[in-house]
């Protein structure tokens, strides 16, 4: 079983994924669709829940989401100011 990352209140993974995606201009679907082309299985409905904080994030899913924002690990981690 892939290992998975707890979100927490003081790091807002989710909330830092949608603000980072929203940045770049980019639609959940296209999300999905790039990382799906990476060979990491995610649908739209995960990712929705991520963004929401109420599913946790396979280190898998965080390193794609990394690469396709192309973002840093510190960006997807900040914490809440």
């Amino acid at each position: 079983m892939e290992p998975k990352i707890k979100q927490s209140p003081t790091i807002p993974i989710g909330e830092n994924i949608r603000r980072i995606r929203l940045e770049k201009g980019m639609g959940q679907t296209e999300l999905v669709r790039q990382i799906q082309l990476l060979g990491v299985p995610l649908t739209r409905e995960s990712l929705v829940k991520m963004e929401r904080g109420i599913q946790h994030i396979s280190a898998v899913q965080l390193r794609a989401i990394r690469d396709v924002l192309q973002t840093t690990y510190d960006a997807l981690l900040a914490e809440k100011s």
